[in-house]
């Protein structure tokens, strides 16, 4: 096993194509932060974008802004961008409401399209929210459907003709571990159900190809590496070829044929508007175009590559350094398999994070015992890795994570 040092890292960064770009984002002096997997940085230009639209579209514009600023595309317009990160044309993706309410709308929709199908197939341990909506849709149909979970390594064999919708997280949220998308999806194909997937750790962290691999349906959030901001809109894909078949449950006025005719019938708009439902979030979306707009300013393989070589990296120093002190490696070393972070194991995990973040070396922490690290490339050096595992090999050595206050449970962590 190779052996680095810390100005080895600092090499590294010195030939990064992409060091540039920290210099687009707000990170204190001395902030190491392996946690864009779950927040992503503020983007400077975001300060100078909200000040414009509260000041000027929202200030002076009032309402007339809906038309002067374009508020009303503001969905597509987004939508389009993304599209261009997630493998999808112009058209397929829409900016609105949460993750969470986008995945009912959308796996509401494709069991109407599945009828007479009764299974809903997922994984447990996929991310709660998924598992929790999926509880609320079995609820929702009275019987009708059935959530069914099998260990990932059994999804194949799982799907059969009773499978209505395939519902998946690209990137596991825990162990970082990746399916393969397009066999998954051919095979539920096979049998003739649809599928869905999860894109929240995997837009903007790892080369997604939805159209490619003849992906029906898609969710993502826009606050982890699309850097959007707490509580940024989510957003949603229908594959075109679905458009006009599908029919979503909330069935609000935005996705109307026309809004502003103000019928009471409802008539779904044509194309992927039809699946909006209430009034645009207009600042979060204006804000997380800025997020959007630094990514697809860079090179998505770039920064998969450097990903990757973070990833191996991270794993090898704590392999190099903090072996004897108890922890695993849960993570994939299969880099191809791998999403934008590595996860550590640990029974003492809560109380180590915290020690790490009083630090001012921040990543997080998933019950019973997951320590995650994210990989950014548009703003994390390599000596933040070395670093980050330097502050723990003292926390290990001075048992600094035994501490009271490491100990006590926070409402987030």
């Amino acid at each position: 096993m190779n052996s680095f040092t810390r100005e080895q890292c600092a090499d590294f960064d010195r030939l990064d194509e992409l060091a540039e770009y920290r210099q687009q984002f707000d990170l204190e002096e001395g902030l190491i932060y392996m946690n864009g997997n779950s927040l992503g940085v503020l983007p400077k230009a975001a300060k100078d974008r909200v000040q414009e639209v509260v000041h000027e579209e929202w200030g002076r514009g009032l309402i007339r802004s809906w038309n002067t600023a374009d508020w009303i595309n503001l969905p597509n317009r987004v939508g389009d961008k993304i599209a261009g990160l997630i493998g999808a044309d112009a058209g397929e993706v829409v900016v609105a409401d949460s993750t969470s309410v986008n995945l009912f709308k959308l796996a509401a929709a494709a069991v109407r399209m599945r009828p007479g199908r009764s299974k809903v197939l997922s994984e447990p341990g996929n991310f709660p929210t998924d598992l929790y909506i999926l509880q609320g849709l079995e609820k929702f149909q009275q019987g009708q459907v059935r959530l069914s979970t099998v260990n990932r390594n059994d999804i194949l064999d799982a799907i059969d003709e009773d499978t209505a919708l395939v519902v998946l997280t690209h990137v596991h949220y825990k162990s970082g571990d990746m399916f393969d998308m397009a066999a998954i999806t051919q095979r539920a194909h096979e049998k003739g159900a649809l599928v869905l997937w999860d894109l929240s750790h995997s837009v903007g962290a790892v080369p997604v190809q939805l159209n490619e691999a003849g992906v029906d349906l898609a969710i993502g959030c826009g606050y982890k590496y699309l850097n959007g901001g707490p509580g940024a809109p989510g957003f949603l894909f229908v594959a075109k070829r679905h458009h006009e078949q599908l029919e979503q449950p909330l069935s609000g006025w935005f996705g109307h044929a026309n809004s502003f005719a103000m019928r009471d019938d409802y008539e779904p708009a044509p194309g992927i508007k039809r699946t909006l439902c209430g009034t645009t979030q207009v600042i979060g979306a204006s804000l997380l175009e800025v997020g959007v707009d630094i990514m697809l300013s860079a090179s998505m393989s770039r920064i998969r590559e450097k990903s990757l070589q973070m990833g191996d990296l991270f794993i090898k120093l704590v392999e190099q350094r903090l072996s004897g002190f108890g922890f695993e490696i849960a993570s994939s070393k299969d880099a191809s398999i791998r999403g934008s972070q590595v996860s550590l194991i640990h029974e003492q995990g809560f109380a180590i994070m915290q020690a790490l973040i009083a630090r001012n070396v921040i990543g997080d922490f998933r019950a019973p015992n997951i320590l995650r690290f994210g990989f950014t490339p548009l703003y994390l050096r390599y000596v933040d890795l070395w670093d980050c595992v330097d502050a723990l090999v003292e926390i290990m050595e001075q048992e600094e994570w035994n501490r009271p206050e490491f100990k006590k449970l926070t409402a987030v962590t």
